[in-house]
C-alpha cells in the first residue's frame, strides 16, 4: 500500500513524471504506428525515452505549434495587404471580394476602425450612431466582454507607438490596421502556446496529445480569425491548476477566462457534479467563489463607472437581440424545412424571446442530462470528459456558433478522448466549413457558392461533434475503453477528486461489473 501511494503520489505531478511512464504514440495510437513505418518504425520496447537533453515533448509540441501558427498566419495575410491607390496613398487591399475569395477573413482587420480603435478612444466608453437617421438607427459600443475589449485597446495604443517610432525611422512602416493586425497576432500566438503548455502539463501520462493538437487544422485555419485563444489559455491554465491541487487559482484563472469569453465559466458545471460525487463542495465553494470575485474584480469598475455602464452593457444586449446564426443549428432547421423560425417578424431590436428561450431551456436539458450521466456511470467520470460534453452541448444548443468557437473544444477534446484519427477527422471536417462560408459569404451569385452548401458542411460538423459525443459518453459507462485510464490515470485532470472514493453515486450492482 505504502509503494502505491507513493507511486500515486510521484504520477500527480508531471515534473516528477519518469520518461519510461509516458505513453508512446508510436506504439499506443494506431495513426502514428503506420506513419511511423517511414522513418524505421515504432519505437523499440527497450528503447531509452526521454533521455535528449533538449528535445522534450513540451518543446517539441511549442515547435509544432509554431509552425501550425506561422501557417495560420501566412493564411491570414492576403488579408493584410496594401495596394497604391495612384495617387501617392496606400490602402488595405480588400478589392474583389479579396477576403472570401483566398479564404483570408479576419474580424481582426475590420473591427479595428468599427470598434473606433483607430481613433484612440477608451472602450465602454466611446460611442458611435450606426445607420444614422435610418429606421434601425442604433448607438453603438465595444461589442466584447472587458479583458477582450481592453486586449483590443492595448493593441491599438501599441499600434499607434509604432507609427509614431515608424514615422521618426525606428522602425518599418506600414497601414496602422496592418501593423495592428501583426501585432494583435502575435499576442493571440503567444496564448495559443500557453494553451498547449497547460494542455501538456495536465494530459500528465499522455504528452504527445498536445503536441498533436498543436497542428490542428483548426488552430491554422481559425488562431488569428477571432480573439479566442486568450480565453483558450486561461481556461487550460484553470484545468492545470485544478488538476495541481490550487482550486483558488483554478477559481481565479477561470474568472478571467469568462471575463475574455463567457465559455470558462461552464467549467465550474462539471466540477461542481464530480464535487458532489466525491464529497468535495467545499473545495467547489473555493473555486466558485475566486471565480467570481475574479470576474467581479474585472468587470464591477466598468459597471460601477456611469461613463463605462452603459458601453459594459452592449455585450450582453447584443447577445440578447441577436438572432440565429447560419451556424447553428436552428437556421439549418429552417433553411431546410421551410420554417420561418422562432420570432418571425419581430420588431428591430427586440429579443428573439422564444429563440432564447428554447435555446437556453435545452442546454439546461443538456447540463441535466450530463449530471444525470456523471452521477449514474459505474466509475466517476474524467473531468475532461464532462468538461467537453457541456462545451460541446452548448455550441450545439446555441444560436450562434461562430466558425472560431470550435477551438473552445480542441484542448478538451484531446483531454477527453484521445484518440487521434477520431480527433483528425472532426477537426478536418470543422476547419473545411471555412471554404465554403466564404464562398456563401460573398454573396456573389456567380463565384460565390449557394447557402445549401454551406450548411450541408455545418451539418457534417455537428455530425462529427455529436459522434465524438456519443464515444465519450460510451466511454464514461465502459471506463476500461477509456485509454487515460486504461494507461493506469484516474483522472489526470481531477485534481483533488483524483482517486478520491465515490460519496454520491447512483448505480446498481449490475453496473458495478463495468468497472
Amino acid at each position: 500500500m505504502a509503494d502505491t501511494a507513493a507511486s500515486d503520489d510521484r504520477l500527480a505531478d508531471t515534473a516528477t513524471l519518469e520518461p519510461g511512464d509516458r505513453v508512446r504514440p508510436s506504439v499506443a495510437e494506431p495513426m502514428v504506428v503506420a506513419a511511423s513505418g517511414a522513418v524505421g518504425g515504432p519505437v523499440g520496447e527497450h528503447a531509452v525515452i526521454g533521455r535528449h537533453w533538449f528535445w522534450t515533448p513540451l518543446r517539441v509540441a511549442l515547435l509544432l505549434s509554431v509552425i501550425a501558427l506561422s501557417l495560420g498566419w501566412l493564411g491570414k495575410a492576403a488579408c493584410a495587404q496594401q495596394y497604391d491607390t495612384g495617387n501617392g496613398q496606400v490602402a488595405l487591399d480588400w478589392r474583389a471580394n479579396r477576403p472570401y475569395v483566398a479564404l483570408c477573413y479576419t474580424d481582426v482587420i475590420p473591427l479595428y476602425s468599427a470598434e473606433r480603435l483607430n481613433q484612440g478612444g477608451f472602450p465602454y466608453a466611446t460611442s458611435w450612431v450606426e445607420n444614422e437617421g435610418e429606421p434601425n438607427e442604433t448607438v453603438r459600443y465595444m461589442e466584447y466582454p472587458v479583458l477582450t475589449g481592453l486586449f483590443q485597446w492595448a493593441n491599438a495604443k501599441m499600434t499607434q507607438g509604432w507609427v509614431s517610432m515608424a514615422s521618426s525611422g525606428w522602425l518599418p512602416t506600414a497601414l496602422p490596421v496592418v501593423i495592428y493586425f501583426d501585432i494583435t497576432a502575435f499576442w493571440l500566438a503567444l496564448a495559443w502556446l500557453v494553451t498547449i503548455w497547460a494542455t501538456l502539463r495536465t494530459a500528465r501520462k499522455r504528452p504527445w496529445d498536445a503536441a498533436f493538437i498543436a497542428v490542428s487544422p483548426l488552430v491554422i485555419v481559425h488562431a488569428f480569425t477571432n480573439f479566442d485563444t486568450l480565453a483558450t489559455a486561461l481556461a487550460a491554465a484553470g484545468v492545470l491548476a485544478w488538476a495541481r491541487k490550487k482550486p483558488v487559482l483554478a477559481g481565479v484563472l477561470i474568472g478571467l477566462g469568462a471575463a475574455a469569453k463567457l465559455y470558462p465559466v461552464f467549467l465550474l458545471g462539471a466540477l461542481l457534479v464530480l464535487c458532489i460525487r466525491a464529497g468535495k463542495l467545499n473545495v467547489w465553494g473555493k473555486t466558485a467563489l475566486a471565480t467570481v470575485l475574479s470576474w467581479l474584480a474585472v468587470n464591477a469598475p466598468f459597471f460601477i463607472s456611469g461613463t463605462t455602464r452603459e458601453g459594459w452593457w452592449q455585450f450582453f444586449r447584443l447577445n440578447s437581440i441577436r438572432d440565429a446564426d447560419p451556424d447553428s443549428l436552428y437556421h439549418v432547421i429552417a433553411r431546410f424545412s421551410g420554417w420561418e423560425g422562432f420570432d418571425f417578424g419581430r420588431p428591430f431590436g427586440e429579443s428573439p424571446v422564444w429563440l432564447n428561450t428554447v435555446s437556453a431551456v435545452l442546454f439546461l436539458i443538456a447540463c441535466a442530462a450530463i449530471a444525470a450521466i456523471a452521477l449514474h456511470a459505474p466509475r466517476r467520470p474524467r473531468f475532461a470528459q464532462l468538461a467537453f460534453l457541456v462545451l460541446a452541448l452548448f455550441l450545439l444548443t446555441n444560436k450562434v456558433w461562430s466558425p472560431q468557437y470550435s477551438l473552445w473544444l480542441v484542448p478538451f477534446a484531446v483531454l477527453a478522448l484521445p484518440r487521434w484519427k477520431l480527433l483528425l477527422a472532426w477537426m478536418t471536417v470543422d476547419a473545411l466549413v471555412w471554404a465554403p462560408r466564404m464562398f456563401y459569404f460573398m454573396n456573389d451569385p456567380k463565384k460565390g457558392l449557394p447557402e445549401e452548401w454551406f450548411l450541408s458542411f455545418v451539418v457534417l460538423r455537428d455530425v462529427a461533434v455529436l459522434v465524438l459525443v456519443a464515444v465519450v459518453v460510451y466511454e464514461i459507462y465502459h471506463p476500461a475503453r477509456d485509454l487515460v485510464r486504461a494507461g493506469g490515470d484516474d483522472d489526470p485532470a481531477g485534481g483533488v477528486v483524483d482517486n478520491a472514493p465515490d460519496q454520491v453515486v447512483i448505480h446498481s450492482r449490475k453496473q458495478d461489473a463495468l468497472v
